[in-house]
């Protein structure tokens, strides 16, 4: 009877893990779900998603919290159990909201509190116990790769169906979007008024090289063109030959008016 008693979490630990479940269902934490175990309500698993604008978007991050049976009174250890690349995994971490400070611990901070606490952590780059240091390219990949990770812990898929089914939709997303063949960039367009720009050297319509010159104009055209050429030419002919006769004249008249004198 007394060991029964003793793997039991207090009364007063229990009601305040109580309270603190129906105040972070009524008002969630941004970027973060939690639930305790049904077997063992000092066992809290939480899920982390990666905020927007950080190394860690696009990522769900799995870790635990275990709360002593002297709670509120004394802080829970804290674990990630994701690969991060800023926690090591299933390593207590050593913040101030965990067991690490009890001396800094306040009772009234509630399970939103030292999750927000953990949040504001992991996206700063302060070192401490338990935390890595690793690059933000390093990070993204360990951001994407989380999906297929968590899907493998089978405490994850029993305790958070909703994320596992949002860790699907976006697996599938992406495997649609990573599937589509890649569309070829359109050539450039000339409009329609500017055709007459190739006579200039500009390119031609829909990005085609300009036309033979013999290809712009028709054959009917092309006939007209030369038939004007050559009525030009011999009125050209006939004007220098009426010119030179007038001069011809005007040079015997004046001959004769000087003879008869």
């Amino acid at each position: 009877m007394s060991n029964n008693s003793n793997k039991r979490a207090p009364t007063t630990a229990t009601q305040r893990l109580k309270q603190d479940y129906l105040r972070i269902k009524k008002d969630p934490v941004p970027y973060i779900c939690a639930e305790p175990l049904p077997s063992n309500i000092l066992e809290w698993h939480y899920v982390v998603r990666g905020p927007e604008k950080t190394p860690y978007e696009g990522g769900y991050y799995h870790g635990k919290l275990i709360f002593p049976r002297e709670f509120p009174f004394k802080p829970p250890s804290i674990y990630m159990i994701t690969p991060n690349g800023r926690f090591k995994c299933n390593t207590r971490l050593c913040l101030s909201i965990t067991d690490f400070h009890p001396d800094t611990w306040n009772p009234a901070w509630s399970v939103s509190t030292i999750l927000t606490g953990l949040l504001s952590f992991m996206v700063e780059k302060g070192p401490t116990l338990g935390s890595i240091e690793t690059s933000d390219f390093t990070k993204r990949q360990l951001a994407a790769q989380s999906l297929a990770f968590n899907l493998k812990d089978k405490v994850f898929c029993e305790l958070f169906p909703d994320v596992v089914e949002e860790i699907k939709q976006n697996q599938k997303a992406q495997e649609e979007l990573s599937s589509r063949p890649q569309a070829l960039p359109l050539p450039d367009v000339v409009p329609d008024g500017d055709a007459h720009n190739v006579q200039n050297g500009f390119p031609g319509l829909n990005g085609h090289l300009p036309p033979a010159a013999g290809a712009i104009n028709p054959p009917g055209l092309q006939q007209a063109n030369r038939n004007h050429g050559l009525l030009g030419g011999a009125l050209a002919n006939l004007f220098v030959i009426v010119g030179f006769a007038a001069f011809a004249y005007t040079v015997k008249y004046v001959l004769r008016s000087i003879a008869q004198e």
